[in-house]
């Protein structure tokens, strides 16, 4: 059993917290991140800065675009992510980007890094499944899970497909666009959630949107993770604390 099967083998609902690496600088991303595991989150998913993250909405655009001016590189969040695991072997640790970054990297140096350094899984937002030769054969070889997302509009047909021989957990979006926090989730999502976890042989978290430990609460549910991004990476150190402890008590009550 991997880590992150252990993580989920609990059988309640997991907490994962994503955050913009080396923003607003590289020591300060380094205890944002230190910060979230200490106050309850079970996977951290490390965002691995990109100039046009077209999935994302303007906290994590401004939070990448900040990374960038300093000059963090994918090199640097691997960097971080190992002297995390060494901290917190029990903490899942899941690689957020796009494409282009990892084929820049080299995709096979990559995936041989992140078995290297205790990383679980990669989460590849531009990746589509019918591309993802491009890296499950490596991740598969290298013990990492490649994280699929199934969009609002997916139909049940493309999820059983899309999950079938998925690893880790399946990515649920919650509400069309981009990420960042919303006044209101869909309706049909609970719905939906239940519908996908009846389908899928993985876990299923959901994410796009969750902006406090209310709506945590209400997705918590229906799903077997919750994720939290956009208002995590908008807070300041001082306020990250409290509100990943306000989220954790929220799935977790």
């Amino acid at each position: 059993m991997n880590r992150l099967q252990k993580i989920f083998a609990e059988r309640r609902p997991a907490l994962v917290i994503f955050d913009s690496c080396g923003a607003p600088t590289l020591a300060e991303s380094e205890q944002r991140l230190e910060t979230i595991v200490a106050n309850g989150a079970d996977i951290v998913e490390l965002g691995v800065p990109f100039s046009d993250p077209m999935a994302d909405g303007p906290a994590i655009q401004r939070a990448s675009l900040t990374a960038l001016k300093q000059g963090t590189a994918l090199k640097h969040v691997i960097g971080m992510a190992e002297r995390l695991r060494q901290r917190h072997p029990d903490t899942g640790i899941i690689f957020f980007g796009y494409f282009n970054v990892f084929l820049q990297y080299g995709p096979e140096k990559l995936a041989a890094e992140l078995e290297r350094i205790g990383a679980d899984g990669l989460l590849v937002v531009d990746l589509p499944y019918e591309e993802r030769d491009e890296l499950r054969p490596l991740c598969l070889a290298h013990n990492l899970s490649l994280i699929p997302l199934v969009a609002p509009g997916t139909d049940p047909e493309r999820a059983r497909m899309i999950t079938r021989d998925a690893t880790g957990f399946v990515y649920c979006v919650t509400a069309r666009g981009v990420t960042g926090e919303r006044t209101e989730l869909p309706p049909e999502l609970s719905g939906r959630l239940d519908e996908l976890k009846a389908i899928s042989p993985i876990p299923v978290a959901a994410g796009f949107g969750i902006n406090g430990p209310e709506r945590a609460a209400e997705v918590a549910k229906h799903a077997d993770a919750v994720v939290v991004g956009s208002a995590a990476v908008k807070l300041p150190l001082a306020e990250l604390g409290p509100f990943v402890a306000s989220l954790r008590a929220a799935v977790r009550p």
